[in-house]
């Protein structure tokens, strides 16, 4: 298990690298259709370059089209695969999210769900709806989205779903009487490792719940990204020789999306450099009884459904 924080470091990276099959992802997944969120930056262009080279259709959702058609370019030109496609979506705006999903049910196949994208707004900010911006985002968003698309998921073979948290969620024990961390001082990094906390429930309860996908949540490391960058300026400064690059980060995302190997394994864990892991910390009290996971649920489930409602169509 984790020996401890430097794993998570490039070293960490490169001493578990030491024992990966690289045969595990040499494979062709042409003919398989990828949906990766925030995919102009960071982990998520990473994941989607990688996919890409192996032949795969991969579907960019991202916020700013500008960037995004940047992304798209550079990924075509370096892996000359042209089944790229480019969908301009906010997710924390649920009926964006609704919306796109709807559209995209009727005009493609999805076989793997990759929720990448995330936020870590420091100060308590809210969306157009009146929701705290890291919890659209990283939950709400994460949740609607999926839950919309898998209708599509529940149609292929070998379908699977992968969630990019953090390894911060260690720290936090499920909250689900303050979602929108109304109370209290705001901390936007406590508030995101809730969130990512939130996501691996989200993974878990999903799992029980189809059984005929495969779902999984991953910790990708400290890497060198754009959002490391922003949200973490000071922790940047200090570290950033020591962080992993955005391929790295982006490794065990794209294993878990293409290896037959990850789906060997039950549906539902969290993975870190290619291993299984524990959600907990040893001796944490982190632990949260079921009714608070089911709770969640229903609470999300509300939510999207009041967005729904409202959508035209």
């Amino acid at each position: 298990f984790l020996t401890g924080v430097s794993d998570l470091f490039r070293s960490g990276y490169e001493s578990a690298s030491r024992h990966f099959n690289p045969a595990d992802v040499e494979v062709n997944v042409a003919g398989r259709s990828f949906l990766v969120t925030g995919a102009n930056s960071g982990i998520g262009k990473a994941t989607a370059k990688e996919i890409a080279r192996r032949g795969g259709t991969v579907h960019l959702v991202c916020r700013n089209k500008e960037r995004a058609e940047v992304a798209k370019g550079e990924i075509v030109t370096e892996t000359g695969n042209q089944n790229i496609f480019l969908h301009v979506v906010d997710i924390s705006n649920p009926k964006e999210i609704w919306k796109f999903a709807e559209k995209f049910k009727n005009e493609h196949k999805l076989n793997v769900l990759i929720n990448n994208a995330g936020c870590m707004v420091n100060n308590r900010e809210l969306t157009e709806d009146g929701l705290e911006k890291n919890f659209a985002t990283n939950t709400l968003g994460t949740y609607i989205l999926t839950t919309a698309l898998l209708p599509l998921l529940e149609k292929e073979a070998d379908a699977r779903v992968i969630t990019v948290s953090s390894g911060g969620m260690l720290v936090q024990k499920l909250n689900i009487s303050d979602l929108q961390s109304g109370n209290g001082t705001f901390d936007g990094t406590m508030v995101y490792a809730q969130n990512k906390r939130q996501q691996v429930v989200l993974t878990e309860q999903w799992a029980k719940a189809h059984r005929n996908i495969h779902f999984s949540v991953m910790h990708p490391g400290w890497a060198d990204t754009p959002a490391v960058r922003s949200s973490m300026p000071d922790f940047y400064q200090k570290m950033k020789n020591t962080l992993r690059t955005e391929a790295q980060g982006a490794d065990t995302v794209v294993w878990l999306a293409v290896s037959s190997e990850a789906i060997k394994l039950p549906s539902g864990l969290f993975f870190q450099d290619r291993q299984p892991v524990p959600t907990h910390l040893p001796l944490a009290s982190t632990h949260s009884p079921p009714e608070d996971e089911e709770k969640l649920m229903e609470v999300l489930e509300e939510f999207s459904q009041k967005f729904k409602s409202t959508s035209p169509g």
